[in-house]
């Protein structure tokens, strides 16, 4: 992360190397975006992202908490009380919850697996659907600390939007809460976050504004910065003389008018651009609006920003049409000079599922929704313009504002140099929730913060190594399953494998005396004021060593076991046992390596991050022994191997291991490497061919690939021919000109082949 604020290193600290719980806030434009995707891209943990509406979510690359945590939409009584309805209103308590709201199994997984859990737009967080998600977490992970003992990093500035509830609804909630922000529920008043301001500002660099805006925020707005902000006042501003302003207005009918008015007002041809929607993506989630109806000249902004290198575009630039075709837009930036082809930008709807080798969660996508990342600007709603930044903007200021929505509005604003108001400001109605700055008051100091990292940084390092060598859970789930025998019938399938569980289990019970030992002497060695890193990490790897043989051996015989029952007929809940037997235990082996990593990364001085905790050993540790225990069994039991279809009689889908996050035309490029068409990456990838091939035609420009390697030789050939002496930036002349001879995905990436 570029130029990261001390702030910013703090929250990383605390997310990597703590289970502390954060509130992380800022002012507009302190990069609260930026640093969240830093998070998600360095985390060691399990990592699950969710917002409370479908559009936030998708912004963040997560889900909805309903989605997630299985709730529904209405309010939520912290209590076991019976639930209680109107014809308006419905509201669930903790009995109906655990009574009505069945989770799938994939979700319960995630649920289990999850060690951060990241909220991003908390201001729109009701504090009654977060108590019910503390219940939910709770529930799933049978472990009664807040959220289930799942560390909460909460992400969002309170002074934007808030969250809504109803009248009828906050009639029976009050009774229950203090207000409605997600500050004042239950489990946060009783286990605060750590609160964490990024101050640094990156949007503006005006001290003048910047001084502005901060006393707007904390409700300490001035006469001299309303005569200072009055003086950008110019009611009689003629928008469409000025290119270039987009008008910040309060309500949705205003701008979609104004909107409407001025592409009418073009003259020109209309053309209207759908999405290519792939898979399972409601509409309800839709980015932006499906149907992008444009003319040349019109003025757009963009909604997301280039992920190219080129990196031409960022949320919230404006820009105009300067032409287009059915299949190309063109957008001129008047300010540079400079004209762009605009790429179609990709939307996924994912879900999280739990990598059943690496136990590591994972994002499956569901479907896609592909389509330029632009949408009319001449006007748009205070509400909508959250996250963008505008060189010039003029305020519509004449209906009141809603409290925050002043510092909204201004604070999209680079800097004073492109404000307009159409109308004066007034003092009425522009200060800020009470409540939210009396919150605000809890923000840590720099010593609170070093103090708290210290202390917390050794209890999670503690904490860490000693759940990597406490196997009570896993012995007692053992023990369990030894006795489960007792209770099955003498001559049922599972009987014969009773002795087998009798001999595991001692295992592991023969090895809790030694550990419990040596969790003892990690109490004395973290018990020292100034931890000696060198002496812990003899005393792990020594432990490490003693514990891993037993402990790998028991994986080793559960899977030999299930590779056995699920041959069996009539077998099916006994191997369903085994499974959930061999998850725990593989998963207590995998923390056993992660946590001689830990150490090894303390020793070397180094940050605690994904990279660190990670190997090869790690990501290949169950493939490696299922194939070890499968070509032994075969070796015993060729006769059994045969017939494979019987050997998969119970058995699950294999998934391979985590690896990072990588770019949309990097998975392509992997695909396209493995020799598969474009036909079968688009179904893989559950995108449509033609988006395939723009993949591709990056891939060509640059230099990644040929063009040859896509197009048969007489193609590139005709190709040449057709682009000899062509010098536009549009391919749109030559496909006039040649028709249906040239498919538009071959004239790109013929261009692109060319670098023009």
């Amino acid at each position: 992360m570029q130029s990261i604020s001390e702030a910013a290193s703090y929250a990383l600290r605390f997310i990597n190397q703590t289970q502390q719980s954060v509130f992380l806030t800022g002012k507009a434009g302190t990069g609260k975006t930026t640093l969240l995707k830093e998070i998600i891209a360095t985390t060691h943990k399990n990592t699950v992202v969710v917002a409370p509406t479908g559009i936030a979510a998708l912004n963040a690359g997560g889900v909805t908490i309903h989605s997630m945590f299985q709730l529904p939409f209405g309010g939520f009584i912290p209590d076991n009380s019976a639930p209680q309805f109107s014809d308006t209103t419905k509201f669930e308590t903790k009995a109906t919850l655990r009574r009505h709201f069945k989770m799938s199994g994939q979700k319960r997984a995630v649920i289990q697996n999850m060690q951060l859990l990241i909220i991003d737009e908390v201001s729109m967080l009701r504090a009654d659907l977060l108590d019910a998600m503390d219940f939910m977490m709770q529930s799933v992970r049978k472990n009664s600390r807040p959220f289930g003992g799942v560390q909460v990093l909460f992400i969002g500035d309170l002074l934007q939007l808030p969250p809504i509830i109803r009248d009828e609804e906050w009639r029976t909630l009050r009774t229950y809460y203090k207000g409605k922000f997600f500050f004042h529920a239950h489990v946060i008043q009783r286990y605060p976050p750590l609160y964490i301001e990024l101050s640094k500002i990156y949007r503006q660099t005006d001290d003048r504004f910047i001084s502005v805006l901060n006393n707007l925020r904390n409700n300490e707005i001035t006469p001299v910065d309303i005569q200072m902000l009055n003086e950008f006042v110019k009611p009689d501003f003629d928008l469409k003389a000025n290119k270039g302003y987009i008008t910040l207005t309060t309500h949705n009918a205003k701008a979609d008018v104004m909107n409407t008015q001025s592409l009418e007002d073009l003259e020109g041809k209309q053309t209207t651009f759908l999405p290519v929607i792939t898979g399972d993506f409601p509409e309800k989630i839709y980015p932006v609006d499906p149907n992008l109806v444009l003319k040349e000249g019109a003025q757009i902004m963009f909604v997301k920003n280039d992920l190219s290198q080129e990196k031409n575009y960022f949320n919230g630039k404006m820009g105009v049409v300067k032409n287009m075709t059915s299949k190309e837009i063109w957008v001129h930036f008047p300010d540079e000079d400079k004209t762009i082809e605009v790429d179609r930008y990709e939307w996924q709807n994912i879900r999280y599922t739990v990598n059943e080798l690496t136990k590591e969660i994972e994002e499956e996508v569901l479907g896609t929704f592909v389509h330029y990342p632009i949408k009319l600007a001449w006007a748009i709603t205070v509400h909508k313009s959250q996250g963008l930044t505008f060189d010039k903007a003029a305020l519509d200021v004449s209906q009141v504002f809603l409290p925050g929505q002043a510092y909204v509005a201004l604070s999209r604003l680079r800097s004073l140099n492109g404000l307009i108001l159409l109308s004066p400001l007034r003092m009425n109605g522009i200060s800020n929730d009470q409540d939210v700055m009396d919150y605000a008051e809890n923000k840590a100091s720099e010593e609170i913060l070093a103090n708290a990292l210290k202390r917390e940084t050794k209890n999670f390092i503690l904490n860490y190594l000693k759940n990597s060598f406490d196997w009570n859970i896993l012995a007692q789930e053992w023990r369990n399953h030894q006795f489960s025998y007792n209770e099955d019938a003498e001559n049922s399938a599972k009987s014969k494998h009773a002795v087998w569980a009798q001999n595991q289990a001692g295992v592991i019970w023969q090895l809790l005396d030694p550990s419990s030992r040596f969790l003892l002497q990690l109490d004395k060695l973290f018990h020292s004021e100034q931890l000696e890193f060198n002496h812990i990490s003899e005393r792990i790897n020594a432990a490490f060593n003693y514990f891993m043989a037993p402990m790998d051996q028991l994986v080793y015989e559960i899977l030999w076991k299930i590779e056995e029952v699920k041959r069996l007929k009539k077998a099916k809940a006994f191997y369903d046992e085994l499974v959930v037997l061999e998850d725990l235990q593989t998963k207590a082996v995998l923390q056993l390596m992660k946590a001689k990593l830990m150490v090894a990364t303390l020793v070397s001085g180094e940050a605690i991050s994904k990279e660190k905790l990670t190997s090869p050993e790690i990501k290949q540790y169950k493939t490696i022994k299922m194939e070890r225990v499968f070509e032994d069994f075969k070796k015993l039991n060729i006769t059994l191997i045969e017939d494979e279809k019987d050997a998969e009689r119970y058995g699950t889908k294999k998934t391979g291991s985590k690896e990072p996050k990588k770019s949309t035309v990097d998975l392509t490029y992997e695909l396209w490497l493995e020799k598969k068409t474009i036909q079968e990456i688009a179904i893989i990838r559950k995108y449509n061919q033609e988006t395939i091939m723009t993949h591709l035609t990056k891939l060509i420009q640059s230099r990644t690939i040929t063009i040859s390697e896509v197009l048969p030789e007489e193609r590139v050939l005709a190709l040449s021919d057709a682009f000899e002496g062509y010098k536009e930036e549009s391919v749109s002349p030559l496909k006039e000109k040649y028709g249906d001879k040239f498919s538009w995905e071959e004239l790109r990436m013929f261009k692109a082949s060319l670098n023009l």
